[in-house]
Protein backbone atom coordinates (compact mmCIF):
# COMPACT_ATOMS: atom_id res chain seq x y z
CA UNK A 1 0.00 0.00 0.00
CA UNK A 2 2.85 2.59 1.27
CA UNK A 3 4.71 1.60 -2.01
CA UNK A 4 1.67 2.05 -4.22
CA UNK A 5 1.20 5.59 -2.71
CA UNK A 6 4.74 6.44 -3.07
CA UNK A 7 4.74 5.25 -6.44
CA UNK A 8 1.49 7.46 -8.09
CA UNK A 9 3.01 10.12 -5.65
CA UNK A 10 6.72 9.90 -7.79
CA UNK A 11 4.13 9.67 -11.19
CA UNK A 12 2.42 12.88 -10.25
CA UNK A 13 5.54 14.72 -9.38
CA UNK A 14 7.48 13.48 -12.96
CA UNK A 15 4.64 14.57 -14.83
CA UNK A 16 4.26 18.00 -13.31
CA UNK A 17 7.56 18.29 -13.90
CA UNK A 18 7.00 17.63 -17.42
CA UNK A 19 4.02 19.60 -17.75
CA UNK A 20 5.37 22.81 -15.92
CA UNK A 21 9.48 22.96 -16.04
CA UNK A 22 9.21 24.19 -20.00
CA UNK A 23 7.15 27.16 -18.72
CA UNK A 24 9.52 27.68 -16.10
CA UNK A 25 12.68 27.73 -18.60
CA UNK A 26 10.65 29.83 -21.01
CA UNK A 27 9.96 32.72 -18.08
CA UNK A 28 13.76 32.21 -16.63
CA UNK A 29 14.70 32.82 -20.31
CA UNK A 30 12.29 35.82 -20.22
CA UNK A 31 13.20 37.60 -17.39
CA UNK A 32 17.37 37.41 -18.31
CA UNK A 33 15.70 38.91 -21.53
CA UNK A 34 14.54 41.58 -19.92
CA UNK A 35 16.74 42.35 -17.70
CA UNK A 36 19.17 42.43 -20.46
CA UNK A 37 16.85 45.09 -22.12
CA UNK A 38 16.46 47.07 -19.22
CA UNK A 39 20.27 47.59 -19.34
CA UNK A 40 20.74 48.36 -22.53
CA UNK A 41 17.69 51.16 -22.26
CA UNK A 42 19.85 52.87 -19.44
CA UNK A 43 22.93 52.57 -21.23
CA UNK A 44 21.19 54.26 -24.15
CA UNK A 45 19.44 56.71 -22.02
CA UNK A 46 22.83 58.15 -19.93
CA UNK A 47 24.18 57.81 -24.08
CA UNK A 48 21.17 60.20 -25.00
CA UNK A 49 22.01 62.41 -22.20
CA UNK A 50 25.18 63.26 -23.10
CA UNK A 51 24.42 63.67 -26.81
CA UNK A 52 22.47 66.42 -25.77
CA UNK A 53 24.62 68.15 -23.73
CA UNK A 54 26.93 68.27 -26.64
CA UNK A 55 24.52 69.02 -28.66
CA UNK A 56 23.15 71.94 -26.21
CA UNK A 57 27.09 72.96 -25.87
CA UNK A 58 27.39 73.37 -29.68
CA UNK A 59 24.41 75.32 -29.83
CA UNK A 60 25.67 78.11 -27.23
CA UNK A 61 29.29 77.61 -26.17
CA UNK A 62 31.17 80.08 -28.86
CA UNK A 63 34.35 79.20 -28.07
CA UNK A 64 33.58 75.13 -27.99
CA UNK A 65 32.09 75.82 -31.25
CA UNK A 66 34.94 77.56 -32.14
CA UNK A 67 37.05 74.45 -31.25
CA UNK A 68 34.86 72.06 -33.30
CA UNK A 69 35.42 74.28 -36.21
CA UNK A 70 38.97 73.42 -35.87
CA UNK A 71 39.38 69.98 -35.08
CA UNK A 72 36.65 68.71 -37.58
CA UNK A 73 36.61 70.79 -40.31
CA UNK A 74 40.27 72.26 -40.53
CA UNK A 75 38.96 75.75 -40.24
CA UNK A 76 41.39 78.86 -39.62
CA UNK A 77 41.43 82.23 -38.42
CA UNK A 78 42.06 85.02 -40.83
CA UNK A 79 45.79 85.68 -40.64
CA UNK A 80 46.90 82.14 -39.08
CA UNK A 81 48.92 79.98 -41.14
CA UNK A 82 47.87 76.13 -40.48
CA UNK A 83 50.80 73.63 -40.00
CA UNK A 84 50.44 70.12 -40.86
CA UNK A 85 53.17 67.62 -38.78
CA UNK A 86 53.84 64.44 -40.92
CA UNK A 87 55.35 61.62 -38.48
CA UNK A 88 58.70 60.92 -39.95
CA UNK A 89 58.10 56.91 -41.37
CA UNK A 90 60.42 54.26 -39.30
CA UNK A 91 62.30 52.63 -41.59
Amino acid sequence: MILKKAFWLFGLTVFLLFIFLPGYTKLQELRDKNRELANKAKQLSIENYLLQQELNRIAHDPVYQEKIAREKLGVVRKGEVPVKIVPKERE
